[in-house]
């Protein structure tokens, strides 16, 4: 109980046995006025200090719930750090994944069997139809199994990577008895490398083919070489959704 009004209560008992032991009325009065403002008083300041409390428990809810908002925020972050951090090293592992994949591809590039592109974030294993077929045929020529066999040696090492193959040819129209035009050709050597990729070890899952003809041109066909650029087949290393490498950095070791 506050101390001012406990005083005061005894102040008022003592007045009530002084009144009972005979003090005149005017000394009554004036005591009990005097009593009835310390009274007054005490009261505004129980009401102020009452007050006061409500404040200070206010700001602190008011704090405390900063708090806990402060603390969430910090356990999120430290869960994006976390998350960023592992990115990080998922996506330095897939570089350098590449990185040992193109040495191994160096001999083949220097010989001029294949190139390699990155396209679009995709890394594109190119090869010229010349060396891995006949002219208008989609039967892969003893050079062009050998070539392959290699490619594949590389290639089955990446477990984790859908590939596909894709054929392309120049735009002078074909027609014989085995092809109608160039998407028949073009689609037939997608499936006979596919074919072939499977029977030297690669997983059938991990493949699929695609003929588009002459609507992907990488050179001008209006010229013999310019032709024979454009007849080709690339084989698409596929990105995973959830991951899409920046393979940017690839780009200097490729050219």
């Amino acid at each position: 109980m506050n101390k001012t009004i406990v005083s005061t209560a005894m102040f008022c008992a003592a007045a009530v046995i002084l009144v009972g032991c005979g003090i005149p009325q005017e000394k009554y009065d004036a005591d009990m006025a005097s009593l009835q403002k310390v009274i007054d008083e005490s009261r505004v300041k129980n009401m102020e200090l009452e007050s006061s409390l409500n404040r200070l428990k206010s700001d602190r809810e008011a704090l405390e719930a900063e708090i806990a908002t402060l603390q969430a925020e910090l356990k999120r972050l430290a869960g994006e750090r976390d998350a960023n951090a592992e990115a990080v090293e998922k996506a330095r592992a897939r570089i350098e994944m590449f990185r040992t994949m193109l040495e191994k591809f160096r001999k083949m590039q220097e010989s001029g069997k294949i190139k390699i592109k990155v396209v679009n974030n995709k890394m594109i294993v190119e090869m010229q139809s010349a060396i891995l077929f006949p002219s208008g045929e989609s039967k892969l020529s003893d050079e062009g199994e050998t070539a392959l066999a290699e490619v594949a040696s590389v290639l089955a090492t990446i477990n984790d990577r859908v590939f596909q193959v894709a054929g392309h040819t120049d735009n002078k129209p074909i027609s014989n008895a085995d092809f109608k035009n160039n998407w028949e050709l073009s689609s037939a050597r997608a499936v006979s490398v596919v074919l072939h990729l499977i029977k030297t070890g690669m997983t059938p899952a991990n493949l699929s083919s695609a003929g588009y003809a002459d609507t992907q041109p990488v050179a001008s066909n209006e010229t013999a070489a310019g032709r024979e650029l454009n007849r080709r087949i690339e084989i698409v290393l596929q990105p995973n959704l959830d991951e899409l490498p920046d393979l940017s950095s690839l780009e200097n070791m490729v050219d």
